[in-house]
């Protein structure tokens, strides 16, 4: 995950509609591909973003290193779309209960397509970086870019080029390792470590 970008170096349009693309061969659910996007490419944009989901105070460090991000895509979810597709004659789920969904694809969808997005910037030699909305301002967010209450905001995701100068910092959270594949791989049925 990259935390310093280069502002001076832009994402190309074509570029930005290749790793859309890529995006949305995702899988989804039954193919109901309830997911939609905000792109803000335009610093007058960003600055609104980073208006609505800040305090106005000094940016810290991380703050200032993703400001940076040429590019800022919302990730969106539409529960909606998936009651209504699991309610037609191929499904049948006619009551549109959520009870259906132990798991809300909806919101998983979202975050395979923006997976892609963040591999496909990678192999691009972009940086990219997923991060989330805080809670209070999600709806700053949706009233600053229009977005339908239907919507959900699953994450941003920041893309542009690494800032050369001021490399990204190594996570602290890293210090914790990685966890061994004996500790979390269950062949056969789940064995407690």
């Amino acid at each position: 995950m990259c935390r310093r970008f280069d502002l001076t170096r832009p994402v190309p349009d074509e570029v930005l509609d290749e790793l859309l693309d890529l995006a949305v061969r995702a899988p989804s659910a039954g193919h109901t591909q309830g997911w939609e996007w905000v792109v803000l490419t335009d610093a007058e944009e960003r600055a609104a973003f980073w208006a609505a989901t800040t305090d106005g105070g000094p940016p810290d460090r991380w703050l200032r290193g993703v400001q940076a991000a040429p590019v800022l895509v919302l990730a969106l979810s539409d529960k909606q779309a998936y009651l209504d597709r699991y309610a037609e004659p191929d499904k049948g789920w006619t009551d549109r209960s959520e009870e259906n969904w132990p798991v809300p694809y909806w919101d998983t969808d979202v975050a395979m397509a923006s997976m892609i997005l963040l591999l496909a910037a990678q192999e691009r030699g972009l940086g990219s970086l997923f991060f989330g909305v805080p809670a209070h301002a999600h709806t700053a967010v949706k009233e600053t870019f229009g977005i339908p209450d239907r919507l959900r905001i699953v994450g941003v995701i920041a893309v542009g080029h690494p800032d050369p100068e001021q490399p990204s910092p190594r996570s602290p959270s890293l210090r914790r390792g990685r966890r061994r594949l004996a500790d979390i791989v269950h062949r056969g049925r789940y064995r407690a470590v």
